[in-house]
């Protein structure tokens, strides 16, 4: 489905990832992955599964973790992750001022879409549980959807191509190391939220940002 576009400076297109830029669930998510890895026997802490692992997909957490492990990690990790996560997602919250972004993006007549390493199931719960769904319903893209997660530009290209705009006319906004690579891999302009990323892993965005209250004027001044 096209949706229709109003250019705004260079960008038609605003790409937001999920987790960590609209939805505050990254701290949650990588609680869980380090308990489930330390679990299989693979001992890991919060701080490490963010710095290997966050913005990236299960499946690609899998293969890194079992290539250290050097055995399978438990064929049901990812249904017990999921399980706890959702668990988790009921005091679920909106990242604080992303409403107020999305709000301003709309008033402006700008097109804007969500791109996520999260499986369609993960999102759509995440969205639902802060109220975001209705948002988002028809642009929602997973890494499901495509061969290759980020840092592999497949995600970008997929949802640039599925709204019908051209990557360079795109400007996503990532919070993690690997969707920042995965947006320059696409040829797309980034902005890197450092909510909860130090800013240096952000450093190769086009803009790094702290406060996504600021973000509404940065886009004004694409």
């Amino acid at each position: 489905m096209r949706w229709p576009l109003r250019v705004l400076g260079v960008s038609e297109l605003v790409i937001f990832d999920n987790d960590g830029v609209l939805v505050d669930s990254e701290r949650l998510a990588n609680t869980i992955l380090a308990e489930l890895l330390t679990e299989a026997g693979l001992p890991y802490t919060f701080e490490e599964a963010v710095r290997d692992f966050m913005g990236g997909s299960m499946a690609s957490m899998r293969q890194q973790a079992e290539a250290r492990l050097g055995r399978p990690l438990p064929a049901d990790l990812e249904d017990r992750y999921h399980q706890r996560l959702f668990d988790g997602f009921a005091h679920l919250q909106a990242i604080e001022g992303v409403e107020a972004v999305l709000d301003h993006l709309e008033a402006r007549g700008v097109t804007y879409c969500l791109a996520s390493s999260g499986t369609h199931r993960r999102i759509r719960t995440a969205l639902t549980a802060v109220g975001f769904l209705h948002r988002f319903e028809g642009r929602i893209f997973s890494a499901e959807d495509v061969a290759h997660g980020k840092p592999a530009p497949d995600l970008f290209l997929h949802a640039a191509a599925s709204m019908g705009v051209k990557p360079v006319d795109c400007l996503v906004i990532e919070d993690s190391p690997l969707g920042v690579a995965a947006a320059i891999a696409a040829g797309m302009k980034v902005f890197g939220y450092a909510g909860m990323t130090d800013a240096a892993k952000l450093s190769d965005a086009d803009t790094v940002f702290h406060n996504m209250s600021a973000l509404a004027d940065l886009i004004d001044a694409t």
